[in-house]
């Protein structure tokens, strides 16, 4: 399913509304710079676990009813190991892929799986450490940092920008990233604006093209936009396209003085 794309910024910012692995196959191959996305994990995520009545409880977030996440139960692994070589075919070769994944630990060590079906079509390139600072959820070994998976097609050097300081571990607060305990109104699996915009940084240059297949509220765009990328985000769920859609038009609204200087409503 693929709805007509929105193109926004003189052709420089296109959203698509449907599944990824219908999207990207119209894409063409070795078109893009760098891939920075943020799957669903197939964990059942906001569905009313465990999790959700802990945050719920402690007044974490104000989430209130559950919203569960399209294809966050086992359908995401499929759906991760069918979209990474269509994320390869797209890429210019030295272009990376930056895949955020979960924390360590539990019955299912997903963060290893996914970065073995990386390997298998990348050349795995890291796993990037995000120290989140404060506890998180659990209960044993509490969750304190998610891992950002890079993988790069191989063909000619890496597209790298970051000079030879950038660790492979992400300190509390480093870049201006910090955690996001995401309201009742958010995504309830939001990433900050600044994460994206740290790999995008490391990994392109003005006006190149940044994908992000799993797009969510939009937060790779907004990046995008504030470092002069252009970009491509696609979307399955129609609530979180209208709130991605909403954010980044007003992110370009406000970069062209058109709108007041203040984040766009979730």
């Amino acid at each position: 399913m693929i709805d007509v794309p929105l193109i926004l910024d003189g052709g420089r910012i296109t959203l698509y509304h449907g599944d990824c692995l219908a999207v990207l196959p119209t894409l063409p191959a070795g078109s893009v710079h760098a891939i920075v996305t943020d799957p669903p994990y197939g964990h059942n995520n906001n569905n009313g676990d465990l999790i959700h009545q802990w945050e719920a409880a402690l007044g974490c977030g104000e989430h209130g009813e559950a919203r569960q996440i399209p294809n966050d139960g086992p359908e995401a692994n499929g759906l991760f190991r069918a979209s990474l070589p269509e994320m390869y075919r797209i890429l210019r070769p030295g272009c990376c892929c930056c895949c955020c994944c979960c924390g360590g630990g539990g019955p299912d060590p997903q963060f290893a799986r996914w970065s073995l079906w990386m390997d298998e079509v990348f050349a795995f390139k890291q796993m990037v450490v995000w120290d989140k600072g404060p506890m998180g959820m659990g209960w044993h070994y509490r969750r304190s940092y998610e891992t950002v998976l890079v993988g790069e097609k191989p063909g000619t050097a890496c597209h790298w920008f970051g000079g030879r300081d950038v660790e492979n571990i992400i300190r509390p607060g480093a870049y201006g990233i910090r955690k996001i305990i995401p309201s009742a109104a958010e995504h309830p699996c939001a990433k900050p604006v600044e994460l994206y915009a740290h790999f995008i940084r490391l990994h392109t240059q003005a006006d190149d093209w940044v994908v992000d297949p799993f797009m969510g509220a939009g937060p790779c765009g907004i990046a995008a936009i504030r470092l002069n990328r252009s970009f491509i985000g696609i979307e399955l769920d129609p609530g979180h396209f209208a709130t991605a859609r909403r954010r980044i038009q007003h992110e370009l609204a406000q970069r062209d003085g058109r709108g007041p200087l203040m984040e766009a409503p979730a």
